[in-house]
């Protein structure tokens, strides 16, 4: 066994072949001096730290005699949100049950090890506009996030709906899963996008973890996505969309925009939105963020039955570089 960078490289003996990885490898890890407890190696396998061969091992995979298993060792996890006062944001409704936010692009929804606080529920949190015991007691990680039903990306700016109490909460998470919310997304894009709708399943891409994707390969965990697609105004070489969610999957806009429309969204590195030269490259990192905008959002409020509906604009910095494509 050797350390290296937070690595842990461990060799599996003869005498573990066919043993559980997470129980084996925390057998390993205990007789190097590394003792660790189970739930916590399983919650580095969870999310994909312990490795063979390159490929993520599962709670239940099977070790075998000479397989070579790479740990990264995590921080633990935090116990609970914090409020910060110091957290910018825009409130643009609020009741008594639940509040709807336009959040900054560059603003994180809830907090995590690499960003424990500055997110938006530190922020609520020091507002008062809930407490830290609205809390999904189902969610694992619901200590950090509470209110939360569903989140933007830390670059995408736009309306964000966010319960004050368990009873909202499960309404609104109602909403969702029967997909009875309005949402919509403008975006600008590389090239002619299209009207079109893509279905599609999605997933975590298999070797770049940061990532999501529509090219599954079989037996792997995927479920379906749909966005549908609507060309606003056609540039030069980019264009003005709105995608409208059917569903709500992770990065799924710009997987589909990236992967099934071919026109990635303008300054999103991840999905391939930056050009390699010439004007669109210059303006996707003077944007510095994906040129993506929740526009638009609407539901029956779960507790009263109200029929609601906000809309938000393109904030500065997306308004700017559409004039810049106008010209």
């Amino acid at each position: 066994m050797n350390r290296n960078d937070r690595v842990i490289v461990v060799d599996v003996p003869p005498e573990l072949d066919g043993e559980r990885a997470d129980k084996g490898l925390v057998t390993l890890l205990a007789a190097a001096g590394h003792t660790t407890p189970r739930t916590e190696l399983q919650r580095w396998i969870t999310e994909g730290h312990v490795q063979s061969e390159d490929k993520p091992l599962k709670k239940r995979s099977v070790l075998r005699a000479g397989m070579r298993v790479q740990i990264t060792p995590q921080d633990p996890p935090l116990t609970r949100a914090e409020p910060d006062p110091d957290v910018e944001f825009s409130v643009v409704y609020e009741d008594e049950y639940l509040l709807v936010v336009d959040k900054p692009a560059g603003l994180v929804v809830h907090p995590a090890r690499s960003h424990p606080t500055g997110t938006l529920v530190n922020g609520l949190l020091a507002r008062g506009h809930f407490d830290a015991e609205n809390a999904d007691p189902l969610d694992r990680q619901g200590h950090l996030r509470p209110g939360i039903v569903h989140r933007i990306d830390k670059n995408t700016s736009g309306l964000l709906v966010v319960s004050r109490d368990p009873t909202t909460r499960e309404g609104l998470k109602s909403l969702f899963e029967s997909h009875d919310i309005q949402r919509s997304y403008l975006a600008l894009t590389l090239g002619n996008t299209a009207d079109a709708t893509y279905d599609t399943l999605h997933g975590r891409h298999p070797t770049q973890r940061l990532k999501f994707t529509t090219r599954i390969a079989e037996g792997r965990p995927a479920k379906r996505a749909c966005t549908h697609v609507e060309q606003l105004q056609r540039f030069r070489e980019a264009s003005l969309v709105r995608c409208r969610l059917e569903t709500g999957r992770t990065h799924q806009i710009r997987v589909h925009l990236a992967e099934a429309a071919k026109t990635p969204i303008v300054g999103d590195r991840l999905y391939g939105g930056v050009p390699p030269h010439g004007p669109l490259r210059e303006l996707a990192l003077r944007l510095g963020r994906q040129a993506l905008h929740a526009a638009e959002l609407g539901f029956v409020h779960p507790i009263t039955g109200e029929s609601m509906h906000w809309e938000s604009p393109l904030p500065p910095d997306l308004a700017k570089a559409k004039q810049t494509l106008s010209e």
